[in-house]
């Protein structure tokens, strides 16, 4: 049996939590920062979890290895 191989590009965005979970960091940090409450982007700062089920299935065929 072959080695599986990784999607390179999900791996850079998701990570597996230690109760297999998927995070990821949310998108609207990097520019136009100015008219986003702070609020907003504290939120934005923490990590969160993904919730439907395909898509968990999918990312998880695609991260073989964790």
């Amino acid at each position: 049996m072959p080695k599986l191989k990784t999607k390179k590009g999900v791996a850079k965005r998701f990570k597996l939590s230690k109760k297999g979970k998927i995070k990821y960091f949310p998108c609207g940090k990097s520019h136009l920062l100015s008219s986003k409450r702070p609020a907003r982007l504290r939120r934005l700062r923490r990590s969160k979890t993904l919730g439907g089920r395909q898509e968990v299935k999918y990312l998880k065929r695609v991260l073989p290895y964790g």
